[in-house]
């Protein structure tokens, strides 16, 4: 009996490790991938750019990590999760050397596609990890976490680069990214269980004795399999639309807060970020209220505050625009972690490649959606930009639309 005892204590122990390794792997990834957000004054200042030029450095670093995401979904199938994870993470932490002394604005281009290649490890292998290791009950609580510490990462990166914009030379803030990396890439490393233990517990390493055109055949099968779910391309569309318009809308409402009549300074204009903390307590929730009220009600619900809020930022007061983003921001981590969640539960094959699939259209509405919320930007200003979000909320409405009655033919069908 005690060696029971014993053996579930050490299952929970191993469980409790991942999840918070993971979760801190994620913060330390959307840290790096958001600190140039809040940083868009100084890049534009250091680099001699526009404002508007300055945005589209997220764009480069997203673009790269959408289509890195695919290679690691094949990579992990066939290596295990464990090591990706771990030697991207510490040459990320390494590639910030190079950021210190980038000579121009393009070479920051080709520095942060590099890094955006390299920031695809986690949010592509981590969902997969969970699904593989955890049970279903601990796997939604594991990934409702896993999202807030996403938009933990996100708030604390854009934060911490606005204080660096306005605090500290370009030189000064690469500095400090590349020590806050190489501090959590330490615990990662830490509280990720073992090698030895990962690659005894991974269920979908391919067979050593495939040919290589059979496993490359074997590979393009997972990823055609999802795709040819019809509930699973509305679910990378409505994922990809909403990223699409939220995380740039964040981009764009920097540089109206700091035009007049706000005039707001660098760090001021990046504490619309701690607006992020709506979509933080969401997630969290995410995994309760989908018990006990769908994912359909969710989705609705959600489409409906993204609405209002970015409707109540027309009456450009300081205060509407801060609800709105609140309510924005909600919305859109509510819809994330329900596309997260059933990514996750749906796939019962080629878990990492369904996760990558989904990311890879997610992160490609952010490197898409700053050059198209940018034609409206420089057409109407703010005004502009939510004319061009109302554009995409009426596709994810239609495209949730569209998953419900999917989901109800299905549910019809095995009556």
């Amino acid at each position: 009996m005690q060696a029971v005892l014993d053996t579930i204590i050490d299952h929970k122990q191993r469980d409790t490790r991942l999840m918070w390794a993971l979760c801190v792997a994620s913060v330390v990834v959307y840290i790096n991938l958001y600190l140039m957000q809040g940083m868009l004054p100084l890049i534009a200042e250091h680099f001699t750019v526009s404002g508007s030029k300055a945005t589209l450095i997220l764009s480069v670093t997203s673009f790269s990590l959408a289509f890195s995401l695919l290679l690691y979904a094949v990579l992990s199938d066939r290596i295990g999760r464990h090591t990706p994870i771990i030697v991207s993470l510490w040459l990320l932490a390494l590639s910030n050397l190079l950021l210190i002394w980038a000579p121009d604005f393009n070479g920051l281009v080709l520095v942060r596609l590099l890094q955006g290649a390299l920031l695809a490890a986690v949010p592509a292998i981590a969902m997969a990890y969970f699904k593989e290791q955890l049970s279903p009950s601990t796997m939604l609580k594991a990934a409702g976490i896993y999202i807030m510490a996403n938009s933990i990462g996100g708030i604390v990166g854009r934060l911490l680069g606005g204080v660096m914009s306005q605090f500290l030379s370009w030189q000064e803030s690469m500095w400090l990214l590349f020590l806050v990396t190489l501090a959590g890439v330490a615990l990662v490393n830490y509280l990720l269980p073992s090698l030895a233990d990962a690659q005894a517990m991974s269920k979908s390493k391919t067979e050593p004795s495939l040919s290589k055109r059979a496993r490359l055949a074997q590979d393009l099968h997972g990823f055609s399999h999802h795709l040819t779910d019809a509930q699973m391309r509305l679910v990378y569309a409505i994922g990809g639309l909403t990223f699409m318009m939220m995380v740039n809308q964040f981009s764009f409402i920097q540089l109206h807060l700091m035009a007049a009549p706000y005039e707001w300074s660098r760090f001021q204009a990046t504490l619309i970020f701690l607006c992020y903390s709506s979509g933080t307590i969401a997630s969290y929730f995410t995994a309760k209220w989908l018990a006990k009220f769908g994912q359909h009600k969710l989705y609705q619900w959600s489409w409906c505050v993204m609405l209002l809020g970015s409707l109540l930022t027309l009456f450009d007061t300081t205060l509407t625009i801060s609800l709105g983003f609140l309510m924005t921001a909600c919305g859109f981590f509510l819809t994330h972690s329900c596309c997260n969640s059933f990514v996750a539960m749906r796939a019962s094959r080629d878990r990492a490649k369904a996760t990558s699939l989904y990311l890879c259209c997610y992160y490609l509405g952010a490197a898409i959606g700053g050059p198209y919320l940018m034609m409206f930007w420089h057409e109407a200003q703010w005004r502009g930009v939510v004319m061009g979000s109302l554009t995409l909320l009426a596709l994810i409405a239609l495209a949730i639309t569209r998953l419900h009655y999917h989901q109800t033919n299905d549910v019809r069908a095995l009556a």
